[in-house]
């Protein structure tokens, strides 16, 4: 990325289909929203059944990704976000987080679903002093979507990449670990890397069979060391990678278990 022009570069409109299940819409299910189709409500409801927990897991990694931003805009002092498989608009966005911390905050949102574009262009609005964008794309992508994001982001200063909840769409690990590596390379030391991603289990990887066999894209577990690689050559911050829900626990309560299947860590480019 270099320079930062004033607007990211044209949006790209596809097909809404409505035929088949889609995490972004399932996802916004479990967390209670209305943005969804009824086979995205059949697709949930076939995952909850084999991973009752599922619904917490949404909850959880939603909780993650506000402590993440309060941390990242508070503590560290980030002022721009790159927010990749953002999924549907519901509560506590990146954008609300981070400007309710610093109100000059950059945010850019990238997803693939054209429902996600409609609501956001709706619904992710921001603070005069920041900047609130979304853009079209696929992380299989990782070129485009720097290149768009050189429009509302500056490269030259530190920039956080939220990867909540989405590398576990990639199904080929080595892949993965390139598109990370190829976003990470392109942004500046005193940047930041935050992951959640689902974790082998028993009830996971059945609820991971289910979803595969009619919704797109696929899921597919990790282990913690799978995971942990893709922060190699990053800082951990405290306290590592560790189960969602033990990331730095404090108050927020979104009446989520204390054991999920999803493992969240932060990593600093040195």
């Amino acid at each position: 990325m270099t320079g930062s022009p004033p607007t990211p570069g044209p949006k790209r409109h596809r097909e809404l289909d409505t035929g088949v299940p889609h995490t972004a819409r399932v996802w916004n299910y479990f967390l209670g929203g209305k943005d969804n189709y009824p086979v995205d409500r059949e697709a949930g409801d076939r995952i909850a059944e084999a991973n009752p927990d599922v619904m917490q897991l949404a909850r959880a990694s939603r909780a993650f990704l506000v402590r993440a931003v309060r941390y990242l805009a508070g503590e560290s002092g980030i002022r721009q976000f790159l927010d990749i498989g953002t999924g549907l608009p519901t509560f506590n966005n990146t954008h609300e987080v981070a400007q309710a911390i610093a109100p000059e905050s950059r945010i850019l949102y990238v997803d693939n679903d054209p429902l996600v574009l409609v609501h956001a262009e709706a619904l992710l609005t921001s603070t005069p002093p920041g900047v609130t964008h979304y853009i079209e794309a696929d992380l299989h992508d990782p070129d485009t979507i720097l290149h768009e994001a050189a429009a509302a982001l500056d490269s030259s200063r530190p920039i956080a990449i939220m990867l909540i909840a989405i590398l576990h769409h990639i199904g080929d690990t080595e892949k993965a670990q390139a598109i990370v590596r190829r976003l990470m390379e392109a942004i500046p030391s005193g940047s930041y890397l935050a992951i959640a991603h689902a974790v082998h289990s028993e009830t996971m990887d059945e609820g991971a069979r289910q979803w595969n066999r009619v919704g797109k894209p696929p899921l597919i577990p990790r282990s913690p060391e799978e995971i942990a690689r893709f922060f190699d050559g990053l800082e951990l911050v405290e306290p590592g990678l560790v189960m969602t829900t033990r990331w730095r626990p404090d108050s927020i309560d979104l009446g989520v278990a204390p054991e999920v299947d999803q493992y969240a860590a932060i990593g600093r480019k040195p």
